[in-house]
């Protein structure tokens, strides 16, 4: 990110949430307790507010979706915003027009938010240096570099079950080098105080030495999770493996596959992570994700949370500034 691009308005509130680099660790725990007001038990009607009342947000989606796409739009119904989706790929962009037209068609409709994914490294960044000043864009993963609120939400779901952050040794697992997720989620538990990270990753899915500062690095899927707290798992970013060679899932699923049988590495206590869509069979075996260590479905839950505390922040932060 640019560094004459800030995401934070002269209040040192969120205009924008392109990335969680830079943020500080009272932003991130504000947006986390403002989240637990979202957060409902299974079979309760979820919790509702006209936070966004008059509001329109725009969800503007690259690449496929499931959680974050669906989440964001019931994050925006829920706080009483009206929702469009618009999947870029059959928008006029299919047609030549570019990103910056389709936004500026949207802006001559009044939306207040953007919620962008996109392969395109910056384009994030872009969009918010040219809308209007009272117009925020919230990521909903860029490229390979982050994925912001996937951050937030796996950062909340930890603090729910474990209480703190101050005592955790937390694993990241998979095709490090090529996630947004894992970057999102370093970033914020580096800031809220993890002490001991690690990824975990066939020397071909390390991250380059100079990313993931201070974590430390295994390429054993035993040695790697042996007392965690926390093993994350992420699948093989295939979309993004363009020109390589063809990965042996056989010896992947041997090597870097979570079975319950390897999960008895990790301490006694320790959650399953995994923030979809999951292959099964391949980094996780299905006795994991559907274990009573796996924590999976309160991620998807918390997701809508999450993205209900971020978008009333940036109403409340425009609120501020308009007074």
């Amino acid at each position: 990110m640019s560094s004459r691009f800030s995401q934070l308005d002269d209040n040192a509130r969120l205009r924008h949430l392109i990335t969680l680099d830079g943020l500080e660790r009272d932003l991130l725990e504000e947006l986390l307790q403002r989240a637990e007001q979202y957060v409902s038990r299974a079979g309760q009607l979820p919790p509702r507010s006209a936070a966004l009342a008059g509001w329109t947000v725009a969800n503007l989606f690259g690449e496929p979706s499931t959680r974050t796409r669906a989440s964001f739009e019931l994050a925006a119904v829920r706080l009483g915003a009206d929702a469009i989706n618009l999947d870029m790929a059959l928008s006029s962009r299919a047609k030549g027009e570019s990103v910056l037209d389709t936004i500026r068609t949207l802006e001559a409709m009044q939306v207040d938010v953007f919620v962008i994914r996109d392969a395109e490294p910056g384009l994030h960044e872009q969009v918010a240096r040219q809308v209007g000043t009272e117009i925020s864009v919230i990521s909903g993963g860029e490229a390979h570099i982050s994925h912001p609120t996937q951050g937030l939400l796996d950062a909340l779901t930890i603090r729910q079950i474990k209480g703190s952050f101050d005592r955790l040794v937390v694993a990241i697992v998979g095709d490090i080098r090529r996630s947004r997720v894992a970057r999102s989620a370093h970033r914020a538990l580096v800031t809220l105080g993890v002490p001991e990270l690690r990824v975990v990753a066939p020397r071909e899915m390390m991250p380059d030495a100079e990313e993931f500062a201070g974590a430390r690095r295994f390429e054993s899927l035993d040695e790697g999770i042996a007392g965690a707290d926390v093993v994350m798992m992420l699948r093989i970013q295939r979309e993004r493996i363009a020109g390589a060679e063809p990965i042996d899932l056989t010896a992947y699923r041997r090597n870097f596959g979570l079975t319950a049988a390897r999960l008895v590495h990790a301490s006694p206590q320790a959650i399953v992570m995994h923030p979809g869509p999951m292959n099964r069979g391949v980094e996780i075996a299905s006795e994991v994700a559907d274990g009573p260590q796996s924590v999976i479905r309160r991620q998807i839950a918390n997701g809508v949370a999450v993205r209900m505390a971020v978008l009333e922040h940036v109403a409340d932060a425009r609120r501020k500034r308009a007074q």
